[in-house]
Order: C-alpha cells, then structure tokens, then sequence
C-alpha cells in the first residue's frame, strides 16, 4: 500500500492514501472518516509596490532624525499567525487564500503571501 510521509517538527507523520489509517509517533491509528491535519500559516500582507505608505514614510524620517542615515525605504504591513485543520495542504492553501482576499488583506492595495507546516494530525474531520 502506498504512503505519503511528511516530516513536521521532528515527529514522522504516516497518512495511508486510502485515509483508513494514519500513524502518529509510531502508534498506528484506524479512521473511517478522513483524516484532518492541523496546519500553522504565518501569514504576510504588505502594500503593493505602487500604494504610497505615510507610515513607512513616518517611520523612515523617525530612523533619520535618530541618526540612522542608511535606511533607504521603509515599507509596513502585517504579519498573521494561525492555525486550522484541513483534510490536505491543497485544501489548507485553498482556506488561507480564501481568507486572505476576503478579510486578512485588502487585495485592491495589498499583497499577501503565507507559509505553511504540518503541526499534527486529529482522528477525523469536523
């Protein structure tokens, strides 16, 4: 039988294709129903290159008048940590750029982009 085999923070993660059975340290675990994995996004939103930032600006001249001549451009954005279970990291991605152009940035002056790991895995899907 085919496996997929991720490695996530040091601890082997088995997900049998079939998504009957999954192996957690070692444990072999039975499911009927599939097998939800629990993600971590670290989440980044910037303004686009052609948005103005007053508060890059703001900041840029605070950095000046403290003496540091070197500082370029300043740009803001937000940074966004969480996490949520999904049934792969396909439908994970799907979720997070769902979330993404509906609340976390506004896609009509931002870009954001995101990064994702494998945390654990839950017996099933709620």
């Amino acid at each position: 039988m085919s496996q997929n085999i991720i490695q996530a923070t040091g601890s082997p993660f088995v997900k049998v294709l079939t998504k009957l059975c999954y192996r957690i340290d070692g444990v072999l675990q039975y499911s009927r129903t599939p097998v939800a994995y629990t993600y971590q996004a670290q989440i980044y939103v910037t303004l686009r290159p052609s948005v103005l930032d007053p508060a890059g600006t703001a900041v840029q001249s605070g950095l000046k008048h403290m003496g540091y001549e070197n500082v370029e451009q300043v740009r803001i954005g937000k940074y966004v940590e969480l996490t949520l279970q999904a049934e792969d990291e396909a439908s994970a991605q799907q979720q997070l750029d769902q979330m993404c152009d509906q609340l976390l940035a506004n896609p009509v002056i931002e870009n954001y982009r995101f990064e994702l790991q494998v945390v654990g895995a839950a017996s099933s899907i709620a």
